[in-house]
């Protein structure tokens, strides 16, 4: 089953890039691992929230496809293009996947637990890749690598995206926060980024809390 609102967040997350944690050394154990458990991050927010969830269902390519940027920008470094459009499943990998999705206090905030049918290879940026900026025509960004939390066992990532775009002279400008943390044939990805409220200033997203969605959502799916 497609949420609209969650095939447009995934789709904006640009840059993944993970950073190792420390192992413990000894084989990690999932035999009790269940994607369906980040339906209980639902009591994790109270008023003014709207908390819906999604799945089990099969993986939805449109919704953890290859990641791409607009062709014809210009990159800052430039050695780090390809960095920006890097692909959450590599082609051929299934799976299933749940989400919650929760928004108030003008944040949208999106778990998905996603179980693939296989390991999902680690890709660690460069240190020159970890501050990338493109330009082209009629947009303008930054892709940064940000705090995410460090757990046993698991490979982290946080990244901070804003976009700006003109159209008919008139700039638009969109900001988003994305973690993503690998474990075995499991991933979690929490995204979050402002709402467009008429007539409200932009929110400050609260990346603590988001963080802390990461570190909840691993320790439910583990079981």
């Amino acid at each position: 089953m497609s949420n609209p609102k969650l095939t447009l967040v995934v789709a904006c997350t640009a840059v993944v890039a993970v950073v190792a944690a420390c192992s413990s050394g000894q084989p990690a154990d999932y035999s009790r691992a269940d994607i369906a458990k980040v339906a209980e991050l639902k009591s994790d927010f109270g008023p003014p929230f709207r908390v819906s969830t999604v799945g089990p269902a099969a993986i939805d390519p449109r919704l953890l496809g290859p990641q791409t940027l607009p062709a014809g920008l210009t990159f800052d470094p430039a050695d780090c293009g390809t960095s920006a459009s890097q692909e959450t499943l590599p082609k051929g990998v299934k799976g299933n996947m749940a989400a919650t999705t929760a928004e108030g206090d003008g944040v949208r905030y999106i778990v998905i637990a996603v179980e693939t049918s296989e390991p999902v290879p680690v890709n660690t940026p460069t240190d020159q890749c970890k501050k990338v900026s493109f330009t082209g025509p009629g947009v303008r960004g930054l892709v940064e690598v940000v705090d995410a939390p460090q757990m046993s066992d698991v490979h982290t990532v946080g990244t901070h995206r804003v976009l700006q775009t003109t159209t008919a002279g008139a700039a638009r400008t969109g900001e988003l926060y994305n973690y993503v943390a690998n474990f075995g044939d499991f991933i979690v990805i929490v995204t979050a980024n402002p709402l467009v409220v008429p007539d409200k200033p932009v929110a400050h997203v609260d990346t603590q809390r988001a963080r802390d969605l990461v570190s909840r959502a691993v320790d439910l799916v583990k079981g």
